[in-house]
């Protein structure tokens, strides 16, 4: 066993068990008799196969035809992202098999290796796919994304970060046809994070809900006033070093997205205290009412960095942390996270002031 799932070498000691627990020789299944590993059921093999790496997936499905249909028919997930070597050819054999995966993973943790042609044979075979990871992927190209497009329209999620050859074009075209986007991570994506692209999402996309925007140059507040229109439902969302942003952005957010839980403005220089106080107003208009809507979260912002923030001063930013319970500064639990900020170093969470007290207290009693 490795990590807990057993390797291909003792499938075959499972099945011994397996034959011998039937009570002889062999055992009858709904096809027969099962008098060796290709006689399995399908929905038996699949169970089994769930226990297994995705390694031994890609093996089980060359043993015979029986095992390959059944794969073809019944894996839903995969992650190839172990591949080090020959990613591109192993898409191309792969897609063809497993046509019903909803979920693919080709995250590049070793080299950028994936092609346009893999993309196209995923699009043109994996159709349900709905959570595909193509993370650090520089060869691709737009072409990908307008495969994609047309054959893979239920996508909800999709990490594209650290893909700097795609455009806004190609990014915009995409949210045409994927109009069920929940999660979107565009983290680097400097040529296809525009204003642009951001509006055409807005548009196509309101039911997004998860953004990251990071290190995206480009965005200002025209596009990110556009997301705050478009998208009311959006929960979390990354504009760390997006640089030309102000106060503009984080005001709509706090009027136009009641759900926020998690911004990142880390190194938003042009942020000030005056879009600190709005997302303090705006949670007070929401516990009075004024946003009738029974579903948005009574705790409100639970994450939010404004690191390298330098302009922003402790009233503004403790009025922040007073009105939203979720965000900490207490070790173990730090959410508001203000480093590089030496001038709000006397903000501090409701607990982290209530521990300093019962610090200093037990001091006291010590002391006598």
């Amino acid at each position: 066993m490795v990590g807990g799932r057993p390797v291909t070498g003792d499938l075959d000691i499972w099945f011994k068990r397996l034959i011998v627990s039937g009570g002889g020789g062999k055992m009858e299944g709904a096809g027969g008799a099962i008098t060796g590993w290709k006689d399995l059921p399908a929905e038996l093999l699949l169970r089994i196969l769930s226990l297994v790496d995705d390694q031994t997936v890609i093996v089980a499905s060359g043993v015979c035809s029986s095992w390959r249909d059944a794969l073809r028919l019944g894996l839903t997930s995969l992650s190839l992202s172990w591949c080090k070597y020959n990613m591109n050819s192993l898409v191309r054999s792969l897609a063809p098999k497993f046509v019903k995966l909803q979920v693919l993973s080709l995250r590049q943790n070793y080299r950028s290796q994936l092609e346009d042609s893999a993309v196209e044979s995923i699009a043109s075979y994996c159709n349900d796919l709905r959570d595909l990871d193509l993370s650090r992927s520089l060869k691709l190209t737009d072409y990908s994304l307008y495969s994609l497009a047309h054959g893979c329209p239920r996508l909800t999620k999709l990490n594209i970060s650290g893909c700097v050859s795609f455009s806004d074009s190609a990014l915009a075209y995409l949210t045409t046809f994927c109009r069920n986007l929940k999660k979107l991570n565009l983290c680097g994506c400097v040529s296809a994070a525009t204003d642009r692209a951001l509006q055409a999402t807005s548009y196509n996309c309101g039911k997004l809900q998860y953004l990251n925007l990071g290190w995206c140059e480009d965005v200002s507040d025209k596009g990110v006033t556009s997301l705050a229109a478009g998208c009311p439902d959006i929960r979390a969302l990354d504009l760390c070093g997006c640089v030309l942003i102000t106060d503009e952005s984080v005001i709509a957010l706090a009027n136009g997205c009641p759900r926020l839980r998690s911004l990142g403005l880390y190194y938003c220089r042009n942020i000030t205290d005056k879009a600190m106080y709005s997302l303090t107003n705006s949670h007070s208009k929401s516990k009075c009412g004024m946003w009738q809507n029974n579903s948005c979260d009574p705790e409100g912002l639970m994450n939010l960095n404004i690191s390298q923030c330098t302009a922003l001063t402790p009233p503004a930013v403790q009025a922040v942390c007073d009105s939203f319970p979720g965000l900490h500064t207490c070790p173990g639990r730090h959410s508001l996270i203000i480093s590089g900020c030496l001038n709000l170093t006397s903000v501090h969470c409701a607990c982290a002031v209530q521990a300093h007290r019962d610090g200093r207290k037990t001091l006291a009693n010590h002391a006598y």
